[in-house]
């Protein structure tokens, strides 16, 4: 049997606004990280909350937590207690929807669709962990996993030769240690998303760079 790991934050959690790790602070981790890999300003966002999230999300806070990491809130910000009077301060519109019985691999998962006034969307599907940590499960169509623990940048390509090669030449030029790296494709092998984790600091030079490649059609970042 795989032993599982029980680390100081499962026991005492997190700093956070909330009464649950699992359903306030996870779930701001999740939206926080969404946020940070969504391409220009969400105008809309609309979130799909799954089994044990979908049953409890309003009593556990899970609702405003999710509006604060939208926001760019963390867990311990006290802004998290209005964060429905912010979005709407913001101009964001936010919609929550409780599905309890579609079937999904964690009890604390959520789709997190955002839009912007031009049409823009990103779904990104989310699994809170339990003690404030959280991992990234989708991005729309394509299934990927990163839990954002590290300097994270997430890449999407045309799923071609020499992409990757050109990837790694590129961190190992600027003398950059990838500490984990992983391709995740679409079944017909048009599109992939490379997710790339690294101890060191990610310049946003890094991701200029990346986009001069024609095949590189997007570069996100996620920086603690």
């Amino acid at each position: 049997m795989k032993k599982s790991y029980i680390g100081l934050f499962d026991v005492i959690g997190p700093v956070m606004v909330g009464p649950s790790s699992s359903h306030t602070s996870g779930a701001n981790y999740i939206a926080w990280m969404a946020r940070q890999i969504f391409t220009g300003t969400p105008s809309k966002v609309n979130f799909r909350l799954y089994r044990s999230f979908a049953d409890t999300y309003m009593g556990h806070g899970t609702d405003r937590a999710l509006i604060g990491g939208i926001l760019g809130y963390r867990s311990d910000d006290k802004r998290i207690r209005n964060a429905y009077q912010h979005a709407k301060e913001a101009g964001i519109k936010v919609e929550f929807r409780a599905d309890a019985a579609t079937e999904v691999n964690h009890p604390n998962t959520v789709d997190i669709v955002m839009q912007t006034e031009d049409g823009h969307k990103l779904l990104v599907r989310g699994e809170s962990l339990g003690g404030g940590r959280a991992r990234i499960t989708r991005l729309n169509d394509i299934d990927v996993e990163f839990t954002g623990e590290r300097g994270t940048i997430i890449i999407e390509q045309k799923d071609e030769p020499g992409v990757i090669a050109f990837i790694t030449n590129t961190f190992a030029k600027r003398g950059m240690n990838i500490a984990f790296m992983r391709v995740f494709r679409k079944e017909d092998g048009d599109l992939a998303i490379t997710v790339i984790e690294s101890d060191d600091f990610l310049p946003e030079e890094l991701k200029d760079e990346l986009l001069g490649y024609q095949a590189i059609l997007s570069v996100e970042m996620i920086e603690l």
